[in-house]
């Protein structure tokens, strides 16, 4: 593995009197697509919220790019797009996409570059205009994504990105993922699908708040005897009880 762009040591998060996360530990490169899978309440979202620190573990050490988390000299450099829509409904995609622009501090040329960038992948160009008061629920979600890649970042985090989207649009999101990745971008996503699950490099299948497997998706279904991720996450103990 190359050098660790995200570092996740012995982490323990309870809220209220509920162990939410157990001794997790992580380590994702650059230049990695590395997958969180589990069912709803694995604790997935949680542990994506402490590593881009939005939240606290009561014990352990999480680092992104080599600062300790939560770091605010580090949250430009991670994109972030959370499982609900953080979007202003009353503004236009575009007005969305400017404000969080201003946020990181693009300006210019280099702004429009960005903006035009992002809503070409996500497949928004014709939509810009738009109150997104007047979004589907899938497009609400092509343009957090684009507002998650808007700053060029070297860490780019995204909780369950492609739901709702249509599978063409979703390959031409995944053949993106790939280039950045091959550009040296670290990328961590969480998903439940498990035909995404196997385009990632490597893979935690999260439990109960416990990573219970951890490997490549072919060392994963080498443990089956169908040869099947689906069956891998079954065996480990990942069916919903």
């Amino acid at each position: 593995m190359g050098e660790a762009a995200i570092r996740v040591t012995d982490l323990n998060v309870t809220l209220g009197k509920k162990k939410i996360l157990t001794d997790i530990e992580l380590e994702v490169p650059k230049g990695e697509i590395f997958g969180l899978i589990g069912p709803s309440g694995a604790g997935k979202t949680t542990l994506v919220k402490v590593i881009v620190g939005m939240e606290k573990g009561e014990s352990g050490e999480v680092t992104v790019l080599d600062k300790r988390m939560p770091n605010l000299s580090v949250i430009a450099d991670i994109g972030y797009m959370a499982q609900s829509d953080a979007l202003y409904v009353d503004l236009t995609a575009k007005e969305n996409m400017e404000f969080f622009a201003a946020l990181y501090s693009l300006k210019g040329a280099k702004r429009k570059e960005r903006i035009a960038y992002a809503a070409k992948l996500v497949n928004l160009e014709g939509e810009l205009n738009k109150q997104v008061s007047d979004f589907s629920g899938g497009m609400k979600r092509r343009l957090s994504l684009a507002i998650s890649m808007l700053q060029d970042p070297d860490v780019l985090i995204l909780d369950e990105p492609t739901v709702g989207i249509d599978p063409e649009l979703r390959k031409s999101i995944w053949d993106e993922l790939d280039m950045l990745k091959a550009e040296g971008k670290c990328i961590l996503v969480t998903t439940h699908v498990m035909d995404e699950a196997e385009k990632c490099d490597r893979l935690a299948m999260v439990r109960d708040g416990k990573i219970i497997a951890l490997g490549t998706p072919a060392e994963l279904e080498a443990q089956t005897s169908t040869g099947k991720l689906e069956d891998a996450f079954l065996q480990f103990g990942g069916a919903n009880s």
